[in-house]
């Protein structure tokens, strides 16, 4: 399972054999969550305020990236690294 960021103690991954919508998977210790990445909600699991809203911000910066990286993990290929939270 590629790990495209990290940071603030949240992991960010995307799978290649996942389907639509376009969406990765967050860790934040023992919480996880899907989070569509177009609507930037979270369509599965919990994840505690302080780590959604970091999440959210990232995505905010990060969308177009995430999308490009959806698109490769569509064709089997490895998504790239993304920078994480400053």
């Amino acid at each position: 399972m590629p790990t495209i960021s990290r940071f603030y103690g949240v992991t960010i991954q995307m799978f290649w054999r996942e389907h639509g919508p376009p969406h990765f998977h967050a860790r934040y210790g023992r919480h996880t969550a899907i989070v569509d990445i177009r609507s930037m909600e979270l369509v599965r699991g919990t994840m505690p305020s302080r780590a959604r809203l970091l999440i959210l911000e990232w995505v905010l910066a990060h969308q177009s990236e995430l999308l490009e990286n959806w698109d490769l993990c569509a064709v089997k290929l490895p998504p790239k690294p993304i920078d994480p939270l400053p």
